[in-house]
């Protein structure tokens, strides 16, 4: 105890430089914490992103996520609905999940064929009400609102483009998209192809199978033609009920969303329906590991649950690792560079130290202090400003975090269409907080250990006659 009291007051013997050491560790640390809890806010808020829109993990068929992009067709799964069934009905399983929901994936092409245009496109069959409860997903808190699916409450051949399918199928005008032009047509309208009859007739006749000649179906339209499960084309006219932007533009060009039930009607015709995922949604990130093996389990006891393959949310979008990997990398590098400035900072004010109480140093050892007792010394004053620097670094950081998040900041993250409150996410991330602390602690401790051990090797003669 009476070397700590001693440490402290060594360290008031120059305050100005003991302030000076200390101001560096608490500016170190504070930038720390802020940039980490910026990085945990980037992390959370893309987490949230995927889970709300794919799940925390998706049920497929071996080779689908590899594979099926280019025939979605042949991966459907034909007893899904029994699958979903087992799920929602397995006690282990019960307590984590929240939705259990299919997904029908459908790959095309959309035309405006009254305009001459079309495009290729693909998209997801979803049940409606299922997809709303997903995106009522927030476990971090953020100040986001869930918002509505435009297809809720619509006719089952309603569809939901991208904004750049519109603009391109030259919808913008009818659909009213926001900073979104038709163009003029560059030639007469004699001159414009010939709209395909059959396939016309075909949508015509789909579309009047589905809900006859109501005046609410009738409003912008695209025609998507797609090839069924036996190779034969089937085409459907499907009212647009709203054109969304996404957040990456090559899928905004050519995104589609329809109910399930016109999807499979699309791809199956009136064969046996299926989907080509399950997706399944958690009440916390932190259950994905028991849910997997969890679901593993279920899937292995189930009739052809061999042939199938349990992914999460980070293996199914592979940018989320690369943001997160980016991010977390420049976080390691600028903790990495303050900690360097901690070091040099605290050795350089030990080492003044040493050579100012040289004479002290020498009176001590002749009175019969060893070797140990002088480097406990200094490395005591290290650890004391170590231990003022994290306090006061953590204090402040958490009152810089508290000052962002209140002040109204707004920025666009990555894939999302919508600015979002800016948020540092120090206050309970007292992991982040804990090892950042602690680190700054063992630096300035370990910067303080050799010129202690310089110290207490000096000769006691050679100290007492340095001048």
């Amino acid at each position: 105890m009476k070397t700590w009291i001693l440490a402290f007051r060594n360290l008031q013997r120059n305050r100005r430089r003991s302030s000076t050491t200390l101001l560096a560790m608490v500016i170190g640390l504070t930038a720390v914490l802020l940039f980490g809890g910026y990085t945990r806010n980037i992390n959370y808020g893309l987490q949230t992103s995927f889970v709300r829109y794919g799940g925390h993990l998706q049920i497929q068929r071996r080779g689908y996520f590899l594979y099926g992009s280019g025939d979605p067709v042949s991966y459907g799964i034909a007893d899904y609905a029994r699958i979903v069934d087992a799920v929602r009905g397995d006690p282990q399983l019960r307590s984590m999940v929240t939705v259990v929901t299919p997904v029908l994936a459908v790959n095309g092409i959309a035309g405006n064929f009254a305009a001459g245009v079309s495009r290729t496109v693909f998209g997801n069959g979803i049940v409606v009400d299922e997809q709303r409860r997903m995106r009522e997903w927030n476990d971090y808190g953020f100040p986001i609102a869930s918002g509505s699916l435009a297809l809720a409450s619509t006719l089952p051949n309603a569809v939901v483009i991208g904004t750049g399918v519109a603009r391109v199928l030259r919808l913008c005008t009818s659909l009213k998209v926001p900073n979104c032009r038709d163009p003029q047509p560059a030639q007469d309208a004699s001159s414009q192809p010939a709209t395909p009859n059959d396939l016309v007739q075909l949508a015509a006749a789909e579309s009047r199978s589905l809900h006859g000649d109501s005046p609410e179906s009738r409003t912008a339209h695209i025609q998507l033609l797609t090839s069924n499960a036996y190779g034969a084309p089937n085409v459907a006219q499907l009212d647009v009920v709203a054109a969304q932007k996404q957040g990456v533009k090559d899928i905004d060009d050519m995104y589609v969303q329809l109910h399930l039930a016109q999807a499979q009607r699309l791809v199956y015709g009136g064969g046996q329906p299926r989907a080509t995922s399950i997706v399944v949604q958690l009440r916390h990130t932190a259950d994905i590991g028991r849910a997997r093996t969890a679901l593993v389990a279920l899937l292995k006891r189930t009739p052809g649950g061999n042939a199938l393959d349990v992914l999460d949310f980070a293996t199914l979008n592979p940018q989320y690792g690369q943001i997160t990997g980016m991010f977390n990398a420049v976080f390691g590098f600028i903790a990495i560079l303050m900690a360097t400035v901690v070091m040099f900072t605290v050795g350089n004010t030990m080492n003044m130290a040493v050579m100012e109480r040289t004479h002290e140093i020498g009176t001590l050892r002749a009175m019969g202090l060893r070797d140990g007792g002088v480097s406990r010394i200094f490395v005591c004053e290290g650890c004391l400003l170590g231990l003022c620097g994290a306090v006061l670094g953590t204090l402040i950081a958490l009152a810089g975090a508290a000052l962002v998040n209140h002040a109204g900041l707004r920025w666009m993250p990555p894939g999302q269409t919508d600015s979002v409150a800016l948020t540092v996410r120090v206050w309970g991330e007292t992991a982040m907080i804990a090892r950042n602390a602690l680190g700054i602690l063992l630096v300035a401790t370990a910067s303080a250990w050799l010129p202690a051990r310089r110290a207490s090797r000096m000769p006691i003669v050679e100290a007492l006659r340095f001048s």
